[in-house]
């Protein structure tokens, strides 16, 4: 039964990453965002999720990790109970926000829970194994149960859905979860919120970009913020007794690549996702429920690729399968530039997804390895939750990437097809766009293929960079390969 709370919360908390890819067009639609704004409903949460992620794991061992837990998930439950009653997109941006907060504090201490909770050896082991396959397929639950309640209900019931779940877990806790010991320790508060405040004016930047252009003044005073503010984070991390982020963790050059890696590759990752999803929904035609079932097959490949790699890790070590995987997922993104107003679903986006995902899988697995390689025991935590946090934030720094060059792409396109729109458009067709703005399908379509094929060249170009890292940065010891096959190296955790 504690297992059950746990991973229900873990799941909670992963699934509301892409649910809300699912009801995107539907968002778009309600609240009137355009696309590039739109990004936001995805990095309102990671950003705040990623950036304070070690915040919320420091405060469970300082404060107990149960009443923190449940604090989390009362504060997730609330957030969601906002966003789904948001009436414009300012509320709703700030619901996400929200939520990312509860998921921060309540995600690291849910996993700090197993180890209080279970004992050491096979209970444990079987106890994590639950945790990271509800990790793992939370992301595919996500976008199924997106597309059932879009189509069944609307929007709203996916942020909705959170409150029942999460009341449950709150009721339960108590009952069959104990209370951890408290560790005596300092909050680094400033260190959180310069790193935070520093990586949601980076990302503002490039979102405005794309909107306002690069000499917007208001562009130029958020990179200019993002830089200062990033720099009082390192100078604040450097002097800090017990920083949020240890610095050091960077000076092993296996341990920076595998960041630099993630970094990229969540970028990627977080982009297919977004600009898939309006593709597939308005290009193709398919309803959110179809939508679910068509992205499905991306964490069955995850799987296989994860299988093929943990099988051959220990004779190959994890080097050769960073490289492979990403230069796979490079692969399947640059294929995916090739769509057009004319591609199906099975002749052009079910191949390059499944190779995609094959790579993908086959980093995952040697990402984490990687990540906790000649760690500390007791900085294991801060290793493994340094890799979560690159992921949340590479994820929502790349999506604004990816956003800058889908609307410099689409507005090119717009310039294009506007004229021929409407040299051949009938009065009626006249005057309707220009009351909206906006063009009706095919020219639309034409449009959004433009930019999401763009937004897809430089997703590719960031796997590239990732099968660079790996194949330049990382040095596999022969003390790895023998941890790998069960030794007992230097560093073992």
């Amino acid at each position: 039964m504690a297992l059950l709370v746990i991973a229900s919360c873990q799941l909670m908390v992963v699934l509301d990453i892409t649910i809300v890819n699912i009801a995107l067009p539907n968002i778009q639609r309600s609240l009137d965002f355009s696309t590039t704004s739109l990004s936001w409903v995805v990095n309102a949460y990671t950003l705040t999720f990623g950036g304070l992620l070690l915040l919320g794991g420091r405060a469970g061992d300082i404060l107990g990790r149960r009443r923190v837990f449940i604090f989390g998930v009362l504060l997730f439950v609330l957030a969601s109970l906002l966003g789904g009653f948001a009436q414009n997109s300012g509320q709703l941006l700030a619901a996400r926000a929200l939520q990312g907060v509860g998921g921060a504090i309540a995600s690291p201490t849910s996993l700090a829970l197993i180890s209080t909770t279970f004992r050491e050896g096979p209970e444990r082991n079987r106890a994590f194994g639950v945790f990271a396959a509800v990790s793992a397929g939370g992301g595919a639950i996500g976008l199924l149960a997106g597309g059932v309640l879009v189509e069944w209900l609307n929007w709203r019931w996916v942020l909705f859905v959170n409150v029942p779940i999460g009341l449950l877990i709150v009721l339960a806790t108590p009952r069959w979860i104990r209370e951890s010991e408290r560790h005596p320790g300092h909050f680094d508060i400033t260190g959180a919120l310069t790193s935070t405040a520093g990586m949601v004016l980076l990302v503002y930047g490039f979102i405005r970009a794309a909107q306002d252009g690069w000499r917007d003044a208001v562009t130029l005073a958020s990179f200019a913020g993002a830089v200062v503010l990033l720099a009082v984070f390192v100078l604040v991390e450097r002097r800090s007794r017990q920083p949020i982020t240890p610095l050091h963790m960077f000076a092993d050059r296996n341990r920076a690549g595998t960041y630099g890696i993630m970094l990229c590759l969540a970028a990627a990752i977080f982009g297919m996702f977004f600009f898939l999803t309006l593709f597939v929904q308005n290009v193709l035609d398919f309803s959110p429920l179809a939508t679910g079932f068509a992205f499905l097959p991306v964490s069955a490949v995850i799987a296989v690729g994860a299988g093929l790699a943990s099988r051959f890790l220990p004779v190959y070590g994890p080097k050769p399968f960073m490289v492979v995987g990403a230069i796979l997922s490079a692969a399947g993104l640059a294929w995916l530039t090739l769509t057009d107003v004319h591609s199906t679903y099975t002749g052009s986006v079910l191949g390059p997804i499944l190779v995609f995902s094959l790579g993908m899988g086959m980093e995952f697995v040697s990402l984490t390895l990687m990540a906790l390689s000649n760690v500390r025991t007791q900085e294991t935590g801060a290793a493994s939750g340094l890799l979560n946090a690159t992921q949340q934030v590479g994820g929502s720094l790349g999506l604004s990437i990816l956003v800058t060059m889908f609307g410099t792409a689409s507005t090119n396109e717009a310039a294009e097809q506007i004229p021929r729109f409407l040299s051949q458009a009938t009065p009626a067709e006249r005057l309707l766009f220009e009351r909206t703005g906006q063009l009706p399908p095919p020219w639309s379509d034409e449009i959004l293929t433009a930019g999401v094929s763009a937004a897809f060249i430089m997703a590719a170009i960031f796997t590239v960079i990732a099968a660079l890292i790996a194949l330049l940065a990382i040095q596999v010891r022969e003390s790895d390969l023998d941890r790998l096959k069960g030794g007992t190296g230097p560093g073992q955790v």
